[in-house]
């Protein structure tokens, strides 16, 4: 896995959110058993900056916690037929890794939450990691079908991870 990770704020996390980052991206690698080598952007802004993003790509005007940008086309989420015919489009021809998209994420909007929903910081930041992770392998939350399918896994890979509630 070849992730990078860019700062557009100058606030930060109390913890390595780098480490935190990996370890729950390649929680979700695992449990979606994603048989391919990933590339991931991720950039942490502040809310001024996720609301720019969110105002010119989802024409929403207000700060969000995180934002994913798949870049892989799925027929379904997180099945990968046919995937390798198109590898010009999904694949870095250099490294063979397959280009999965970006995550964006609030420090601010991550870190209120916490404290609104109760728990830590790092367990706030690896759920929206997961969530956009399972963003990236084609999954959403805009029918009520969709989203049961998308908060059970968010709940599976978090437990199995041993990332729960504090």
């Amino acid at each position: 896995m070849n992730f990078v990770v860019e700062y557009e704020t100058d606030e930060h996390f109390d913890f390595d959110c780098e480490k935190a980052a990996e370890f729950a991206i390649e929680q979700s690698l695992d449990y979606l058993e994603c048989p391919y080598e990933v590339q991931i952007n991720l950039t942490l802004t502040d809310n001024p900056g996720i609301q720019a993003i969110n105002k010119e790509y989802r024409d929403i005007d207000r700060p969000t916690d995180v934002l994913s940008f798949p870049l892989v086309d799925y027929e379904s989420p997180n099945e990968f037929t046919d995937i390798e015919e198109h590898a010009e489009d999904y694949f870095d021809m250099d490294t063979g890794e397959l280009m999965l998209g970006d995550i964006i994420i609030s420090v601010e909007k991550c870190k209120a939450q916490a404290e609104e929903y109760g728990h830590s910081v790092i367990r706030e930041f690896s759920f929206l990691i997961v969530h956009s992770m399972l963003h990236l392998f084609g999954y959403d939350h805009m029918e009520d079908d969709e989203r049961i399918v998308m908060e059970d896994l968010q709940r599976k890979i978090l437990e199995k991870a041993g990332i729960l509630r504090d």
